[in-house]
């Protein structure tokens, strides 16, 4: 069942699809800058890629599972190749010049597929997670659980294709340990801002858009 008129559905999903992608792109730049938290090794894409989570589970909610899994079909193939130009194009966060993708960078291409293959699977074990759970009396559970598994597949699923004996010596070393932190803070922002934020927006598009069938 769905929340939203069939115009309304068709116009939200192609903003989370591009939605999605931008949210991919940045964290594959960011996942390339590393940072200390309390002296653990972790990236900046530890703070942007939980907006996926939530965007996916309002998807649920609001138009379906099914539309939920449209939205990964579509976003898996542009966002492989578009966070692999950027990722070219900005390596270790400088701009390398458009002469950098004439050149075929392994490091780059392997974070890229990485993203592909743990975005896929992350977020398939998260609509699922969700809508097992989305029917139980308190709205925060569904959410919650969806992030603690979804991510926890997400994280373990990038970091070790990405970084696992990685011709980078620091993230080679290091993978494991920014994986655990890079989990823990994800988790973190999600359960202490994203629900809310989740239970916040769903409220207010329930309020403002006028409802198709009654969810249950």
């Amino acid at each position: 069942m769905t929340l939203l008129p069939a115009s309304v559905s068709r116009t939200v999903l192609a903003a989370l699809i591009a939605f999605h992608i931008l949210i991919i792109i940045a964290s594959n730049y960011l996942v390339q800058l590393p940072m200390t938290v309390f002296g653990w090794h972790t990236t900046w894409g530890a703070f942007s890629f939980p907006f996926i989570f939530l965007a996916t589970d309002l998807t649920v909610r609001l138009i379906g599972k099914h539309a939920a899994r449209v939205v990964i079909a579509r976003v898996m193939l542009p966002a492989l190749v578009a966070s692999y130009i950027v990722s070219v194009l900005f390596h270790e966060g400088a701009f390398g010049g458009v002469a950098a993708l004439g050149e075929f960078n392994l490091f780059v291409f392997r974070i890229a597929l990485a993203s592909f293959l743990a975005y896929v699977l992350g977020q398939l074990l998260d609509i699922q997670v969700f809508d097992r759970l989305r029917k139980l009396k308190h709205w925060w559970v569904a959410p919650a659980a969806s992030s603690v598994f979804g991510q926890a597949m997400d994280t373990l699923a990038f970091f070790s294709i990405a970084f696992w004996q990685s011709s980078d010596p620091f993230m080679a070393a290091n993978w494991v340990e920014i994986a655990m932190v890079d989990y823990v803070i994800k988790l973190a922002v999600s359960l202490a801002l994203f629900v809310p934020l989740y239970g916040m927006l769903l409220s207010a598009i329930v309020r403002r858009v006028p409802q198709r069938t009654v969810l249950n």
